[in-house]
């Protein structure tokens, strides 16, 4: 009888050691992923930058030399505006689906990674 106990004491030692085994693996793996998606986006995010002040210097440099075939300064600036307008009712009118999905997917792989 007193065997049973030691082995019914032994057993639930050792679940409860496997449960908190599992919790603490479970935590890193979470942290392993967070970890990999922050450190992903940080790079990703200073080549964003840079290439958003590449697009705003050549954009400003287009509309003042658009401005200055045209006559006044400010028609470059319209026409780059009107330009980019159009840009975003298209994206937002025909691609917003496509590119939600493109975003998710890349999300989605960088998390189950």
């Amino acid at each position: 009888m007193e065997d049973n106990a030691k082995l019914i004491d032994s057993i639930l030692e050792r679940t409860a050691e496997y449960g908190k085994t599992t919790f603490e693996l479970v935590k890193l793996k979470a942290l392993d992923k967070t970890t990999d998606v922050v450190s992903s986006l940080f790079p990703n995010s200073i080549v964003f930058a840079l290439i958003v002040l590449f697009i705003f210097w050549v954009n400003f440099g287009l509309a003042l030399w658009l401005g200055e075939i045209l006559g006044k300064v400010f028609y470059g600036f319209f026409v780059v505006a009107a330009f980019y307008g159009i840009i975003a009712i298209v994206l937002h009118f025909f691609m917003h689906k496509w590119l939600k999905r493109i975003a998710g997917n890349f999300f989605i792989k960088h998390v189950l990674k």
